[in-house]
Parts: structure tokens; sequence; C-alpha cells
């Protein structure tokens, strides 16, 4: 069982949060919500699915989990605000773990300053951001590049899901250190 990290805060796309975390808990992973606010409930855009905060991304580490989903719709742009949120996302793409993002996710990467030289998509109209930021937009339902696993948009979900619970089906075999991409 992985405990995963999901960093969300106000307006995520509800299906890109329910669909994974749902199928990660049938899966048997541990889902903690860290955000901007320890205990503060968040809501998604379309859906208001309510979401509490369990530990605030200030005092989050990437040492306490095993892997990190970020949902998209305008949650991505409000933590992009957050140096706490960026600094978080950074160290855990360097760990090494994986990180799974869709949809607009990539944008808290790209502020983050860690997407030069990868493989990555999103939603369309973030491409041209990915693409200045160094990192090179591929248009496939999933994208990895290492331990970074990338979607565009909700109907890829089951795709993202799928390739999400593969690497954490590795991860659990004893492989620690890298991602079986």
């Amino acid at each position: 069982m992985s405990r995963i990290a999901v960093l969300v805060a106000d307006l995520f796309e509800d299906s890109e949060y329910l669909e994974p975390v749902r199928a990660f808990k049938e899966a048997e992973h541990e889902v903690v919500h860290v955000g901007l606010e320890a205990n503060g409930i968040v809501k998604g855009k379309k859906q208001r699915t309510a979401v509490r905060v369990r530990i605030p991304v200030g005092k989050a580490s990437p040492d306490d989990f095993e892997a990190l989903l970020i949902p998209g719709g305008y949650s991505p742009d409000e933590l992009r605000g957050e140096e706490e949120a960026v600094a978080f996302a950074r160290d855990f793409v360097k760990s090494g773990k994986p990180v799974f993002a869709i949809c607009h996710a990539p944008q808290l990467l790209i502020t983050a300053d860690i997407l030069k030289g990868r493989k990555v998509t999103g939603w369309k109209s973030i491409i041209q951001d990915i693409k200045n930021a160094g990192g090179e937009y591929i248009d496939q339902q999933v994208v990895k590049d290492g331990n970074l696993i990338s979607s565009r948009e909700p109907r890829d979900l089951p795709a993202f899901i799928a390739a999400s619970l593969e690497i954490l089906e590795g991860r659990q075999e004893g492989d620690k250190d890298e991602c079986n991409t």
C-alpha cells in the first residue's frame, strides 16, 4: 500500500480528483489531502465536491509519501502562486517518486521549473506554456517520462488511472528507487 499525497486547492476539476482517488482507495492505497490550510475545505469547480485538507503544504514532505497526484482545473493555478506548494511539487519531482499530473496540473510544474527536457502532456490551452518552460509537449492520452505521468483531460482518465496504478504496483514490489516506465 502506498501513501499518496493529493495536492489540491479550490476549483479543482472534480472528475480528475474523484476518479483517481476512488481507484487508489479501491487498490488499498492511502490518500492524504495536502493543501494551503490544514482542515480547510476546498471545493471542485463543477460538482462542488468538498475535500478537507489534512496537511498544510508547508508541513508536508515528499519523504512522507510514495506518490503525488495533482488534479487539474483552476487548483494548479492557485497553487502555483504559493511558494510552499511550488517547492513541494519541485521537491517531489526531484525525489524520483511518481508524480501524476492531469489537465492543468503542469501549470504548477512549470512554475516549479522542472519541465525542461521532460516529455509531458496537458490541457490544450497550456501547450505553449509547456513548450516555453522547456518541456516537450506530446499529444497522447498518457505520457510517461521517468517519474512524471501526465494526461490531457477528463476523457483520458481511464488511461491515466491505469498508468498510475501500474506505477504504484511496480513500486510496491520493491522498486523504491525508480519508476517502472
